[in-house]
């Protein structure tokens, strides 16, 4: 979730530099993108692990490789409105670079709740255990 607060305070930053705020914060979202990605790369990282050792059906599976395609894609497109923010020479992004950082953390953001969604509705391999109901007791 990190990284997923990191992109949204970057889309935050931006849209106050866009309504007149100081260009400190185009810079402070160009930061937020740069710790993003590196922390979006790690969970790429984690997902990939997890896919690697997932015993589990079909459809876990192809979840498993949907939610993994989404995180890179999202690591994809902020890495490209970073690029075109180097090339800017206050590193500020413009109204269309804002209205594609937008679409890409509404994205993330889908991808965050849907996977929540598959761990919480559809517990696989050793977490299906720990579900209540099924001889442990529930979180007080």
């Amino acid at each position: 979730m990190f990284p997923l607060g990191l992109f949204t305070m970057a889309v935050l930053f931006d849209v106050g530099t866009l309504l007149g705020a100081p260009k400190v914060l185009g810079v402070l979202a160009y930061w937020n993108i740069i710790g993003g990605l590196l922390g979006g790369a790690l969970v790429a990282l984690a997902t990939a692990i997890d896919l690697v050792f997932i015993r589990a059906d079909a459809f876990v599976r192809r979840m498993g490789v949907w939610l993994a395609l989404t995180h890179i894609g999202v690591l994809v497109l902020f890495a490209v409105t970073l690029m075109v923010r180097m090339r800017t020479p206050d590193r500020t992004a413009g109204p269309l670079l804002l209205a594609i950082e937008l679409l890409t953390l509404i994205g993330a953001g889908f991808a965050a709740w849907h996977g929540g969604e598959l761990v919480n509705r559809r517990p696989s391999g050793m977490f299906a255990r720990f579900r209540p109901g099924r001889g442990y007791p529930e979180a007080r």
